[in-house]
């Protein structure tokens, strides 16, 4: 439980405007919400979702993130949201160590902490909703990868940011996948894009010219693959440039019809906030613990608790075959 000054500070805050729409004397619990960037279609679709489950538990939700891929500014958003009394913050951390501290700081006032996206590090959370496995996404990625190469040719990689804990794990599993079962396929090049589609064009174009020999472009973040699409269908190369990654099925929808794009792998965005907000509530009243085995959330069922991780599922394939089912 808040002391009676905490609550009273949270309140003021809320009274004198500092987060719009909640009002001051509601003693609803309040979850704050923490994206990487909160101008990310990405983070967007996450927040439908959390919206969704904030509504169904009777909760007030906080929503706030830098406007492009910011640690510094996550960390001034926590320390905030520690000044505000939140009741638990729910954070897709930019840098794993950096935000630790402020999460840290955040537990010892009481308020509890989860993880989704990507992870902090363990001692600053109680729980890391994934999405999916590191090893499961970046197997995925490579199998696609050499499924359109025919396992053979070079490739690039352009990623969000080269400090993004999430990115570096699946860089990781992308290439010891690669080593272990592709010998002749070659990465050539890694580029961050900062989160950015504009940015990921720009380095798409500039992977193509540096590499004549470039057969695919797999983007691991959701702006790259519209972005890295968009470079190679305006160097007249679409079919002979491949590109895959991890997005959003609106963002590639056009690419993929155009077959710029042949596969889109992602998880239900929707369902990731949805789960994430339960279990911060549920951790926060006390009926989800450390140490448990499995999570009901709602109207999406139960799902495996892997150690201190909520698994949401397996990655899924998007494709021109089933792209148009879905809409987020």
């Amino acid at each position: 439980m808040k002391s009676l000054l905490t609550r009273l500070g949270l309140a003021a805050a809320l009274l004198l405007g500092s987060v719009s729409g909640v009002r001051a004397a509601d003693p609803k619990l309040v979850v704050a919400f923490l994206p990487k960037s909160k101008g990310n279609a990405y983070f967007i679709s996450c927040k439908a979702g959390a919206d969704k489950a904030a509504k169904e538990l009777g909760i007030e939700l906080l929503f706030d993130g830098p406007t492009d891929s910011n640690a510094a500014k996550q960390n001034e958003i926590v320390e905030n949201w520690i000044t505000l009394g939140v009741d638990a913050i729910a954070v897709a951390a930019e840098n794993k160590e950096g935000i630790s501290t402020a999460l840290r700081k955040a537990q010892k006032q009481g308020i509890k902490v989860v993880t989704y996206d990507a992870d902090s590090m363990p001692d600053a959370r109680s729980f890391f909703v994934n999405q999916a496995t590191p090893e499961g996404i970046g197997q995925t990625l490579m199998d696609e990868a050499a499924r359109l190469l025919k396992a053979e040719g070079e490739f690039a990689m352009i990623t969000a940011s080269l400090t993004a804990a999430n990115q570096r794990e699946w860089q990781k599993h992308i290439e010891a996948r690669l080593k272990e079962k592709y010998p002749k396929m070659k990465l050539v090049a890694v580029r961050p894009c900062d989160d950015l589609k504009d940015k990921a064009q720009s380095e798409a174009t500039a992977l193509m010219s540096a590499n004549p020999n470039l057969k695919l472009i797999m983007a691991i973040c959701s702006p790259g693959v519209p972005g890295a699409a968009e470079a190679v269908k305006q160097a007249g190369k679409t079919g002979k440039v491949k590109v895959v990654g991890l997005g959003l099925p609106n963002e590639n929808k056009r690419y993929v019809h155009e077959g710029v794009t042949d596969s889109v792998i992602l998880w239900n965005t929707g369902d990731l906030g949805y789960l994430t907000i339960h279990a911060a509530v549920s951790l926060a009243k006390g009926t989800l613990k450390p140490g448990a085995k499995s999570y009901t959330a709602g109207k999406l069922g139960s799902f495996t608790i892997a150690g201190d991780n909520i698994l949401l599922g397996k990655p899924f394939i998007f494709n021109k075959g089933n792209i148009d089912q879905f809409n987020f």
